[in-house]
């Protein structure tokens, strides 16, 4: 259980930083001023969720807001429905970068995935790594095993963490980190 919180916690510092970076650019006010809503009514599913689903129509297009949802997706639990937002986010990151549709087509040199500062190949590559761990945690180790072999084939330094999840992937039943 503690590899898999670290995990989780791992993926959670990214949403986090990709949320903080991309918020405020091209995000209208109401949408920000919804998705703080959110934030703050959190123990509240259904006024949070409705917060995020207004903000998401103001702005659906723009990072934030799936962000916002991928978020409170992945903190409820909700794994299938966060799976259908990373989703989402790949196909978002793939128009923003200019990359392939499906994310099994891009290939290293198609964006700037080696540079850490490069925020739209970053959130291609968060979006394709919670992608990846979503797709363990419920169950699909074969599109896990997919993405996490495409991340690091784009990044071979492992800025972004993926031999974390191939080493948990690697371990599932042998111990009680993953199920």
């Amino acid at each position: 259980m503690a590899r898999d919180a670290a995990v989780q916690n791992g993926v959670a510092a990214e949403q986090d930083f990709l949320a903080s970076v991309i918020l405020g650019e091209g995000l209208p006010e109401e949408a920000e001023r919804l998705l703080h809503a959110a934030a703050l009514s959190y123990e509240h599913e259904e006024v949070a969720l409705r917060y995020l689903m207004e903000a998401r129509l103001l702005a659906p297009t723009h990072p934030a807001t799936l962000i916002g949802l991928y978020r409170f997706f992945f903190y409820k639990g909700r794994l299938e429905e966060c799976l259908s937002v990373a989703e989402t986010c790949l196909t978002r990151a793939a128009i923003d970068n200019a990359l392939p549709l499906d994310w099994r087509d891009v290939a290293p040199d198609d964006a700037a995935f080696g540079d850490f500062d490069a925020v739209l190949p970053r959130f291609f590559m968060f979006s394709l790594k919670g992608y990846a761990y979503l797709n363990m945690r419920l169950g699909d180790y074969d599109a896990s095993a997919q993405a996490i072999d495409k991340l690091l084939q784009l990044d071979p330094a492992d800025k972004i963490g993926a031999k974390v999840l191939l080493g948990v992937l690697e371990r599932r039943g042998q111990d009680e980190d993953v199920d």
